[in-house]
């Protein structure tokens, strides 16, 4: 990988994962790694494994998206990219609305409540249902918080801060 290359893919937002070739003529299953696998439609081109790479093709096929790479034109050539991850720059990140983040925002974002206490930072997102949690180590505990992604929790996110403002809810005994 080239010194630029390296720098782009720390930059850079994982979309999907290349799995085995389809056929003889250099396609490639693809795995999507995103909450918008419509994007692939269009894509002209990608990052494997933070090198620059042309799209040739893209079409769709159940769960999978199957692609092609200029200058992968054989089964043979094709599978070399086996395993492989796909991603774009984050300036091609699909965009949000108000008050949406994308998971890899939300990690590491240290969390405090609103009087100031810090409670620790986010290490997880889980999504286990209705809302998403997120899950806060404390350097000084070895029990996590579980917060759930609520607006009656969460006060305020900013991610350039690096901060989240929280209003725990109290205990019932």
């Amino acid at each position: 990988m080239t010194q630029s290359s390296q720098s782009a893919a720390k930059n850079n937002i994982v979309i999907g994962k290349i799995g085995a070739p389809h056929g003889v003529h250099g396609e490639l299953k693809v795995v999507p790694i995103t909450d918008y696998p419509e994007r692939f439609k269009g894509m002209k081109k990608v990052f494997v494994d933070g090198d620059s790479m042309d799209i040739k093709s893209v079409r769709y096929q159940n769960d999978r998206i199957l692609m092609t790479f200029s200058g992968y034109d054989s089964r043979e050539k094709a599978a070399a990219l086996t395993g492989r991850i796909l991603s774009v720059e984050r300036t091609d990140a699909v965009p949000l609305e108000e008050d949406e983040y994308y998971t890899f925002d939300i990690l590491g974002l240290t969390v405090e409540t609103e009087d100031g206490k810090i409670l620790g930072n986010v290490t997880d997102v889980l999504q286990p249902g209705s809302n998403d949690v997120y899950v806060v180590e404390s350097p000084e505990s070895d029990e996590s918080i579980l917060i759930p992604a609520l607006k009656s929790v969460v006060k305020k996110i900013s991610v350039a801060d690096g901060k989240m403002i929280v209003k725990l809810q109290e205990v019932l005994e």
